[in-house]
Parts: structure tokens; C-alpha cells; sequence
């Protein structure tokens, strides 16, 4: 993805898809996740491809150090004008980097951090190993990564429910797809991206899905009323419950690894 491609993007992504419910549910669910592995603040995150700051910025607020690197400047100006909403403590742990993730160690000069996240990039990269690497050269030894993608084993789910039922038919033998944001990207397995994290001096901790129900409803054309906390909240509970367990969170279109890099 470059710079001009992501700007024509920034608001469907940013406004769009993180005001949906799918993405409210998402930056809960992995918010969730990540807690469960965190040590608790003060401690040093790096959000590589972290956009807006959707998944960062509430880290920024429970007390983390946040850098949030990416390639795009259109994408840094939204998380900018999202993170100037926040009070000034908060604002005062946030760094914005514009660098490409798979030069990671370079844009952030060497530095290494308590926890490196990277969500939802490595499926517009048609080899993840290289950013992979990169992401485990910028954990310190004990270090947490985290990489949500797209889930290669569910990749017959969205044409189905949209019954586009030739391409739900070719999706069980696919890794690739045009995305909701009319984008073209590719999906892993938890079992080669572990491999590739192993390879690279981090063992997978735990797997989890991210969302489930929610992709259900969407399309089916059922809209969830966002203003009714009470029952956005039960939602989100569901799907917590329902990242951790089988079968459901086979079943969720992407998936979030967690792993520790090694001493």
C-alpha cells in the first residue's frame, strides 16, 4: 500500500470501519487480549501500521508509552486529529512516526519495546516474512508481539454470506481476496505465521479470533444500534467469549496471535 493509496482510504478505514460495529468489537476484543499479556503500565508499546491509533490510543490512556508508526502521512494526520481529543497526559505519552514497517528498526533507531503490535498489514504484503522479522527485532527479550490478519482457513465465509456462492466455492482452496475496503489481500494460517515468529526468536504464546457474530449480522443487512451502550457492551462480551474458545474462533475471518521473544 503507498501514501496515496491509503489517503483516498483514510475516513472509510478510520471513520467507517472503526465506527462500525465490527469495529468497535475489534479494538474491545484485542484490547482484552492484550491485557491478559501485557505487564502492567508503565511499559513501552510500538503500533506498527497502527493508522488512526485506534488499538494503540487506548493503551496511551491506561498508562502505556505508545510509538505509532506508519507509512502513510494522510493516515498519521487522522491519528493526530483523533489523538488531539485526548487530555494532555495522554497526548504526552503518544509518538507519531511516518516510516515503512518493514524498515521498522531503522525508522525507530534501534529502539526496542515492551510489546510490538502490527494489525491488519500483514495482508496487504504479498511475503509477511520480512516484516516479521522486523517486528521481532523491536521486541527487548521477554517482549510480547502481537499481529492480527486475515484467517486463511474461514476464507469461504464473507462471499457466502453475500451468496456469491462461486466464489464461496472457490475461497476453500484460496489465501487471497478483494477486502471490504475494495483492497486486494491475503490471508496466513496461525500455524506458518507461529512458524515464522519461531524462526524468528519468538514463541507463540496464544491464538484467539476477533470477531464472529458480528460479521453475521453485518451481512445480513441487521443493524446494531451503536447508541444503546447496554446491549453493544452485552455484544462485545459474546464475542470476547468467543475469540477464546473453539469452535468459534475457527470460524472468525481474522485472527490475533500473541507471542514472547525468547531471551
Amino acid at each position: 500500500m503507498t501514501d496515496d493509496a491509503w489517503a483516498g482510504l483514510v475516513d472509510s478505514f478510520a471513520e467507517g470501519a472503526y465506527a462500525s460495529a465490527k469495529g468497535l468489537v475489534r479494538t474491545y476484543v484485542m484490547h482484552q487480549q492484550l491485557l491478559e499479556h501485557l505487564a502492567g503500565p508503565p511499559g513501552t508499546v510500538l503500533d506498527v501500521g497502527g493508522g488512526a491509533g485506534h488499538q494503540s490510543f487506548p493503551l496511551a490512556q491506561a498508562g502505556y508509552e505508545v510509538t505509532l508508526l506508519d507509512p502513510s502521512a494522510a493516515m498519521l494526520d487522522k491519528a493526530r486529529e483523533r489523538l488531539d481529543r485526548l487530555p494532555e497526559e495522554v497526548r504526552r505519552r503518544v509518538t507519531l512516526l511516518q516510516g515503512d514497517g518493514e524498515k521498522a528498526v531503522e525508522a525507530v533507531g534501534g529502539r526496542v519495546f515492551d510489546a510490538v503490535l502490527c494489525h491488519g498489514v500483514l495482508g496487504y504484503l504479498e511475503q509477511p516474512d520480512g516484516l516479521v522479522d522486523q517486528l521481532c527485532q523491536c521486541a527487548v527479550p521477554g517482549g510480547l508481539v502481537s499481529i492480527m490478519t486475515g484467517n486463511a482457513q474461514t476464507m469461504a465465509v464473507r462471499p457466502a454470506l453475500e451468496q456469491r456462492w462461486a466464489d464461496a466455492l472457490a475461497g476453500f482452496d484460496s489465501v487471497e481476496e478483494v477486502g471490504v475496503l475494495g483492497v486486494p489481500t491475503r490471508a496466513d494460517t496461525v500455524e506458518h505465521l507461529s512458524e515464522l515468529l519461531s524462526k524468528h526468536g519468538v514463541e507463540a504464546l496464544q491464538w484467539y479470533g476477533v470477531w464472529l457474530f458480528t460479521d453475521w449480522l453485518d451481512f445480513s443487512g441487521v443493524e446494531v444500534d451503536l447508541s444503546d451502550s447496554e446491549r453493544v457492551a452485552a455484544m462485545a462480551a459474546v464475542e470476547l467469549e468467543a475469540s477464546k474458545r473453539d469452535p468459534y474462533r475457527q470460524l472468525s475471518r481474522p485472527f490475533h496471535l500473541v507471542g514472547r521473544r525468547l531471551p
